[in-house]
């Protein structure tokens, strides 16, 4: 985390002092602001939740940009895209990737970040039109001299050989950037098979639960995970107290438990 600078310093002392050479990252599905089974909506308590983190980039997948008919059900359903009210004031920077666009609304994978984001584009990776999925790509810029960090969302689809399509899109897009460049790719990829180290490990990536426990994290279903469907990897980076947040709130505010880590430079 960056620090406050001291009166007085020099330039070269200010960018010491402001570098960042770690911080947290969250991930979470946010199943459009509902509760498993779209029983409550429960996006208010989600914010707190995700601030209560304290992360400073949050991936988020399956958050409304719009919906017309919503704020006639909910009133409490906010007046901006949903990535914005979970951005409220913690998080100055934010991106949204459109994915899903139906005659209420859309929804897609949207980036908050503490960090200044001076670039993004949305890969769409749908196939054969029967599921609109997207990888949201930001590039950070972090305080101080370092590397800008890629910083990649993904929501993977439900049939297997659209996910492993889909992973060949994302190999892709890893190639064609710097191999020194710092990466993070985190998400829902519904990879209940687990079958995407193998597709992604040619990349360089390696993923954090492995690395520090031998297997993905277990996410879903919130309440009891059994199934290990998200994942938090990175490339040119370490990793440090990979979670799972399985304890309330959050075992009643999605059908995903969200994953974090502290990453390093």
């Amino acid at each position: 985390m960056s620090t406050t600078e001291p009166v007085g310093a020099t330039d070269e002392q200010a960018a010491i002092v402001t570098s960042v050479h770690r911080f947290t990252v969250l991930t979470v599905n946010t199943h459009k602001g509902f509760s498993a089974l779209n029983r409550r909506f429960i996006l208010p308590q989600l914010r707190e939740a995700v601030r209560s983190v304290s992360a400073d980039v949050v991936f988020l997948q399956e958050v409304h940009g719009t919906h017309d008919q919503h704020p006639k059900r909910y009133d409490n359903w906010p007046q901006m895209p949903q990535y914005e009210f979970l951005a409220d004031t913690l998080w100055p920077q934010f991106a949204y990737g459109r994915n899903a666009v139906y005659p209420a609304g859309d929804h897609g994978n949207a980036l908050l970040s503490k960090f200044q984001i001076v670039h993004h584009d949305n890969l769409d990776v749908s196939i054969g039109g029967h599921e609109n999925r997207g990888i949201l790509h930001c590039v950070l810029r972090l305080p101080g001299e370092g590397p800008q960090v890629h910083a990649i969302c993904v929501h993977l689809g439900l049939h297997e050989s659209h996910r492993k399509a889909q992973l060949t899109l994302l190999a892709r897009r890893l190639k064609e950037l710097p191999g020194d460049a710092p990466v993070i790719v985190a998400g829902d990829f519904n990879d209940w098979r687990q079958r995407a180290d193998a597709l992604l490990r040619p990349c360089g990536l390696r993923e954090a639960f492995v690395e520090h426990q031998g297997k993905p994290a277990r996410s879903f279903p919130a309440r009891l995970p059994t199934l290990r469907l998200d994942r938090i990897y990175v490339r040119n980076l370490k990793t440090r107290q990979p979670k799972v947040l399985t304890s309330r709130p959050w075992s009643h505010l999605s059908d995903h438990a969200p994953l974090s880590v502290d990453i390093e430079l």
